[in-house]
């Protein structure tokens, strides 16, 4: 198999050219290919705008081929294929996994397709009863605080822009990338320079990927939220777990995976308190912002903006600013809609979600400035917890209750003065916007960042810092103030005790999270 980089089309021209341009660049007629597969499409807006595609194509006789054509374009394909281990006699005792997120979901996967399927537990709903929830959230402000976009089959990522998109190389990428096909993603996110599911596929592959799981064996628990653990001569034998109805009970585990969401604060907690070490970490907090996707799609695009073949156009910004702080874009959702993302009374939370065509008026991306443990009130590992919730609960008394969300247009930010509706965006975070000051809610040195970075930003993406661009607060669940300590083997100081994905600290979105629960599968493979 070769690989043909930087194979370009012009917006005219339709992918049955890519034989011909393929055969090109190999130096051989079209009909000697005998495969050729989109291994990534991109677009390359630098000079005009055209979509990139790398290639890998089947000839006969490939060494010669590749001698004779010498093109610094072509290369053959040398690539490590993922596999899952070996399988393993079933466990007397299965394991348990805590968490339905994407690590949680790939970790028992794996588990089960190598014989040792695990009892999950998921302290949220199925996916179907956890849309009506979060729906009902979004039209009234009634939160339930065990089932909505945080909590729940699948994770956070369930209710987002299902961005799979990462910055790390890893050969379990591509085996997630096919399974999530498998259970009904779209085909696109095989070789789309930046796939995304988005949260209505999403909701179809969750069904599909339980149905796989319970069929393997596994013993999948809804409504259980993990509140104990058993340890016995340094080493996990049991778990507690409150059931529905408030119903207790315990499960006897030599192996227990963590797969915690970011925001499993009371879990962190009952953890800290059974001494299992862990430590504070860096994090960002900020806002939404959100601007009328047709001006992003000129921004990027230009004259070509509005063209039916692009796509709804995207961003990545980031500026360091002379005090040290960074402030950077984060989670961005063309055609997307802010979500209200809160998991606790009393406290609001934003978030961004956008279905598969990313169709919809507005884009929103987090504006986020960093935050170190220096930043945090007091010490200890639950102090970025504490500094979050500060936070939040200043947001949910801005909004005036309700979970509705402080808001305010970047004009009157940068000006120092409160909003009282806005301009030309509307914005999409339900249950509604309260138009204030947002000086009032956010740390000085978070606002101070962010009015610093918005004009260095718009040098970057003209019209970032639109007038009428909405600024909603607060984002603080970008990722998890802690870390849940693990050795090289995976596991805890208390032995059979496995801290994975996000909520322990090791990953940064679905792609990672995911990677990392596979990892912890290994692992537990390997002690079995």
């Amino acid at each position: 198999m070769l690989q043909i980089e930087r194979i370009k089309l012009e917006l005219t021209e339709g992918e049955t050219l890519l034989r011909q341009k393929a055969a090109a660049a190999l130096r051989i007629p079209a009909g000697e290919i005998e495969t050729l597969q989109i291994f990534r499409k991109s677009i390359d807006a630098r000079e005009g705008v055209r979509f990139a595609y790398t290639l890998r194509v089947s000839v006969k006789n490939e060494g010669n081929v590749l001698k004779r054509c010498r093109n610094d374009r072509v290369s053959k394909v040398n690539e490590t294929l993922y596999r899952l281990p070996p399988p393993v006699r079933r466990p007397e005792i299965p394991p348990v996994v805590a968490g339905a997120g994407p690590a949680g979901l790939f970790c028992a996967l794996a588990l089960a397709r190598c014989g040792a399927p695990p009892i999950l537990l998921e302290r949220g709903w199925p996916v179907e009863r956890r849309r009506q929830d979060v729906e009902r959230f979004w039209a009234t402000g009634e939160l339930d605080p065990e089932s909505n976009v945080q909590y729940g089959e699948g994770g956070a990522g369930a209710f987002s822009d299902g961005k799979l998109n990462t910055g790390t190389r890893d050969p379990r990428h591509r085996f997630i990338l096919e399974n999530l096909t498998i259970h009904g993603a779209p085909e696109s996110i095989l070789y789309d320079a930046k796939p995304h599911v988005g949260t209505d596929y999403l909701r179809r592959v969750l069904t599909s990927l339980r149905q796989e799981l319970v069929e393997l064996g596994c013993e999948i628990r809804f409504g259980h939220r993990l509140v104990g653990l058993e340890i016995k001569n340094g080493r996990v034998s049991g778990v507690e777990a409150i059931g529905p109805a408030g119903k207790a009970c315990r499960l006897p585990a030599e192996q227990v995976v963590l797969a915690l969401g970011n925001s499993a604060r009371d879990t962190f907690a009952m953890l800290h308190a059974a001494g299992v070490p862990m430590v504070p970490k860096p994090l960002a907090v900020g806002v939404r912002i959100e601007h009328r996707q047709s001006d992003i799609d000129l921004a990027q695009y230009k004259a070509l903006a509005g063209h039916p073949r692009l796509p709804a156009s995207s961003y990545k910004l980031s500026c360091h600013l002379e005090n040290g702080r960074g402030v950077f874009s984060f989670c961005v959702c063309p055609g997307g809609q802010v979500v209200a993302a809160a998991s606790e009374p009393l406290r609001t939370v934003t978030n961004g979600m956008s279905h598969y065509a990313r169709d919809g008026e507005n884009c929103n991306g987090g504006l986020l400035v960093s935050v170190g443990p220096e930043d945090f009130p007091g010490d200890g590992p639950l102090a970025g917890i504490a500094f979050q919730r500060t936070l939040e609960e200043r947001a949910f008394a801005a909004g005036g209750g309700r979970f509705f969300a402080p808001a305010q247009r970047v004009e009157d930010f940068l000006a120092g003065r409160p909003s009282t509706g806005p301009g030309i965006v509307r914005p999409t975070y339900r249950p509604g916007a309260a138009w204030c000051d947002l000086r009032e809610v956010l740390p000085g040195f978070v606002w101070r960042a962010l009015a610093e970075a918005l004009p260095i930003l718009d040098r970057k993406v003209h019209g970032y810092a639109h007038p009428d661009a909405v600024l909603t607060a607060v984002e603080t669940r970008s990722s998890c103030p802690l870390r849940i300590l693990r050795g090289e083997d995976g596991q805890s100081a208390i032995q059979g005790l496995r801290p994975c994905g996000e909520g322990a600290g090791y990953a940064g979105g679905i792609m990672s999270a995911a990677a990392d629960g596979l990892r912890a599968a290994e692992l537990l493979l390997e002690t079995l």
